[in-house]
């Protein structure tokens, strides 16, 4: 049976809570756990201190550790359902490889005068739709509406609808932009890894709270 080594301490800077918390809980007790806890762990840990993708831009060598601890829990994952109602949650931003949602999240927080809060994806399996949602604390805010459809087990077809930037006392709408699809390639309780149509990659964490418009 796999060991679950402790994790290490997130970035300072970063919203991670769920990797904090996890690292405060392990912290100096290695435990004894199935391979999907020393799997995701271990992925964790690799991205603890990347700023949610930030830093990972510029480290190649980073980039491919990250890459092949997904690829180790996509085998763990494969044959799994990803697609149910377990899917539908607000999902706050750890980790991603999209270079548009880093972006915004680096260079449109000055416009609004502060730095980006949580970045969000908020999925209702049911209702077939999806707002990705990027908030800038404490009333900005950027999100895009899509509609999806499930395709498989794992893969979810998304439609951009309709994009809006939102001050407190403005509101300007922006064109919708695009369509394509995501895997979930793995999901439990706690965190969830995607890979989409361009071969970028997204961790999420369940937020302990639901955004609404």
């Amino acid at each position: 049976m796999a060991t679950c080594f402790s994790l290490l301490p997130a970035s300072p800077n970063s919203s991670m809570h769920f990797l904090s918390n996890l690292k405060k809980s392990h912290k100096n007790k290695p435990i004894h756990c199935s391979q999907s806890q020393y799997q995701k762990n271990h992925l964790l840990n690799l991205i603890s201190d990347q700023e949610r993708g930030l830093k990972t831009q510029s480290d190649p060598q980073k980039l491919s550790e990250i890459i092949q601890a997904i690829d180790d829990l996509t085998n763990i994952g494969r044959d799994t359902v990803t697609t149910g109602s377990s899917l539908s949650a607000t999902w706050r931003l750890l980790w991603t490889t999209e270079k548009e949602q880093l972006y915004i999240i680096k260079n449109i927080a000055p416009f609004f005068g502060t730095k980006a809060g949580d970045v969000l994806q908020v999925i209702d399996v049911e209702k077939r739709n999806l707002n990705n949602v990027i908030t800038f604390p404490p009333d900005g805010v950027f999100f895009v509406r899509s509609t999806i459809e499930v395709a498989s087990s794992q893969r979810v077809n998304f439609r951009f609808t309709s994009a809006v930037l939102r001050q407190k006392n403005w509101e300007f709408p922006l064109p919708p932009f695009g369509q394509g699809w995501f895997e979930t390639v793995y999901l439990d309780d706690e965190i969830r890894v995607v890979k989409d149509i361009r071969q970028d990659y997204l961790i999420v964490e369940r937020a302990p709270y639901t955004w609404k418009e």
